[in-house]
């Protein structure tokens, strides 16, 4: 099993969700994942998080998202991170390569979320390290990801990661009539040759 703690809080762990949704032997279990993510997304959402819903999803949607990014991860293509305090799912996220040809070498990171209850335990840092970390070794080239210009802990968070903001849309975002900056990051995973 493929576990980290990530520096995280005591008996919090940070998988490959594959270990959540594909028991053979539980046919239940990618059904009790897609729940309980739902359940994270929502609440979030309904809060207020930026993580490009307006209304908090569907249960439907939700486990369309992650039907979809698994068969991603299955294929190569994706890698999805939880994290779990005990038996309980408590954060999630993943990054999917671009789907255009030119682009191939590159991937996105996308709905990285931790459950209000558990914030202030060093989970979104352990999933986005975990992330990044999945991205090397998949050979990734640049990992991008964009965040709403309010979101300022998660742009210290990324920052703090080594990514970097490469490009910004003003009042670009909106929700109802509020409007906010789209800001786009990058961490570029080349290596680089010495002399460049």
């Amino acid at each position: 099993m493929d576990r980290e703690t990530g520096g995280a809080a005591a008996g919090a762990v940070i998988v490959d969700a594959l270990e959540l949704v594909s028991d053979l032997s539980d046919p239940e279990r990618a059904a009790r994942f897609a729940a309980a993510a739902h359940r994270i997304l929502a609440e979030l959402v309904a809060g207020g998080a930026a993580l490009g819903w307006v209304e908090p999803p569907g249960r439907d949607e939700v486990a369309r998202l992650l039907d979809g990014v698994v068969a991603a991860v299955r294929s190569g293509d994706a890698a999805l991170r939880a994290a779990c305090l005990g038996d309980r799912l408590v954060g999630l996220g993943y990054w999917q390569r671009y789907a255009r040809p030119t682009h191939r070498p590159h991937a996105d990171l996308e709905k990285l979320a931790v459950a209000a209850e558990a914030h202030g335990l060093g989970l979104g840092r352990a999933l986005a390290a975990a992330l990044v970390e999945d991205a090397r070794r998949a050979g990734i080239e640049v990992l991008t990801l964009d965040a709403r210009g309010d979101n300022t802990r998660a742009l210290r968070l990324y920052a703090s990661l080594g990514f970097t903001e490469y490009g910004r849309l003003p009042r670009f975002v909106a929700v109802g009539e509020r409007r906010y900056d789209k800001v786009f990051c990058m961490l570029d995973l080349r290596p680089h040759a010495s002399g460049q």
